[in-house]
């Protein structure tokens, strides 16, 4: 089997390639044979030394933590998944219900955990999610941190989303057009953001109710304003950070709710105006085993289909961080392996 490790993370073309026996599965574990993997920004920074504490490497690793695949063998006791099953692979390894933990930080698939990017790969038995046909391999691998992220951010919160309300979403990134996705599908109404009107118009097409272009209206929060008359909208998925956070604030209604759900954008934050508006902010760490459950049900069931911007070959790896890193894709970034 092939399988890529990271060894030197200072840049993804640090990447490279290696060949060995596949792995047999121990008690309790199941041998998985890889099919898709999708990046999330979160690869890029590990892969350019840029990720917390990944300046402390001490040995080769396994990247990018969302992948599918099939199972191929089960060790004793791993009886849960027969030969053939089709899975996705749990982001946070051995969270089965609720939110993240601080000790599980330290044990994220991906890094430090070893990830997802090999043709086989072994896994625990209870991090695997059954994943029905209706779903592909690459639809599979883009829901993991990403799906898991907005799913939480919109109905695992102290005000889940109901039909009727309004969302705001930050950018055309995996996470916030898995968001749209969603909160179209579940019945509320989206406003999104870009930089670019052509990828606005491709959010339109998705559902999107306005989208708002933040170089042509800087200040954005006043566009939300006037598409709310005033109020602001329920939820808002904040993806920029502390840049961005005091328009995503200024764009909530009093009592509304807000996830942040990364930072790529430095800045301070300001806890006056979100106390003033009574809103109920909360980081979003990924999420749980049955969070990914409950995702794989809705997505199944209501026929949703992840943005898939592009899709690589396992041998061109490098060439899928390179157009992460472009930033110029809308959803996801897929690599096929199998």
């Amino acid at each position: 089997m092939k399988r890529y490790l990271i060894d030197d993370p200072t840049s993804f073309k640090n990447l490279r390639m290696e060949e060995l026996d596949a792995p047999r599965p121990l008690r309790g574990q199941v041998l998985v044979r890889m099919r898709a993997a999708s990046l999330n920004y979160r690869d890029l920074l590990i892969a350019t030394g840029r990720y917390r504490l990944v300046e402390e490497v001490k040995q080769a690793f396994v990247p990018l933590s969302d992948g599918a695949g099939e199972v191929v063998e089960n060790g004793v006791d791993a009886q849960k998944f027969k030969p053939g099953a089709r899975v996705a692979i749990t982001f946070v390894p051995g969270l089965v219900h609720g939110n993240v933990t601080r000790d599980r930080l330290g044990a994220l698939r991906g890094f430090p955990t070893d990830g997802v990017l090999s043709e086989y790969q072994v896994f625990e038995e209870e991090d695997l999610v059954k994943l029905p046909d209706e779903i592909s391999f690459e639809e599979g691998a883009c829901l993991p941190c990403a799906g898991v992220t907005a799913w939480n951010s919109l109905f695992c919160g102290p005000q889940p989303l109901l039909p009727g309300q309004t969302v705001l979403t930050i950018g055309t990134g995996g996470v916030s057009v898995l968001a749209l996705q969603l909160a179209r599908a579940a019945g509320a109404r989206v406003i999104i953001t870009s930089s670019s009107d052509a990828k606005l118009e491709r959010m339109r097409a998705l559902g999107s109710w306005e989208g708002i272009n933040y170089r042509t209206h800087p200040e954005w929060q006043e566009e939300v304003l006037r598409l709310t008359g005033g109020v602001g909208v329920d939820h808002a998925v904040e993806s920029g950070g502390p840049g961005t956070l005091a328009r995503s604030v200024a764009s909530t209604r009093f009592g509304g709710s807000i996830g942040m759900i990364g930072v790529l954008v430095q800045g301070e934050i300001n806890p006056i105006g979100i106390m003033h508006q009574g809103l109920a902010m909360r980081s979003v760490l990924t999420g749980s085993r049955a969070m990914l459950e409950d995702l794989v049900k809705a997505v199944a069931n209501t026929g949703l289909h992840p943005v898939i911007d592009r899709t690589f070959p396992f041998a061109e790896a490098v060439s899928a961080y390179v157009c992460l890193q472009a930033a110029g894709h809308v959803g996801k970034i897929v690599i096929t392996i199998g």
